[in-house]
């Protein structure tokens, strides 16, 4: 089973940058697909943007050209540079690992003047 850790959330004003961070265990890390994801007070998770183990990427259309997935399999990280940040922002991230269904337990983004 791999147990995820996530890290970086905060308070940042509109425009501002963040970074989060999620630590994984498990020896092979490296095989993972990784995703982060997202969810607002009333409204369902969605999908942010994920990275292949081979380092592919993908991005939610409203995150697009904004945010950027990286991963470091020697230190089994997988990271989400949150750049030009908006209140729609606002939400918990959670960090997944697809092939085992595993989720961390969020970190808060808040994105507010």
């Amino acid at each position: 089973q791999v147990q995820l850790v996530e890290s970086g959330g905060g308070l940042v004003q509109p425009g501002g940058s963040l970074r989060l961070s999620c630590a994984a265990t498990g020896s092979i890390f490296s095989t993972y697909t990784m995703g982060w994801y997202r969810q607002a007070p009333g409204k369902l998770r969605e999908w942010v943007a994920i990275i292949t183990g081979g380092g592919s990427t993908n991005y939610a259309d409203s995150v697009k050209g904004r945010f950027t997935i990286s991963r470091d399999n020697a230190k089994s990280t997988v990271s989400l540079q949150m750049n030009s940040l908006k209140p729609e922002d606002t939400a918990v991230y959670y960090c997944h690992t697809i092939a085992t269904g595993s989720w961390g337990q969020g970190t808060q983004v808040t994105v507010s003047s």
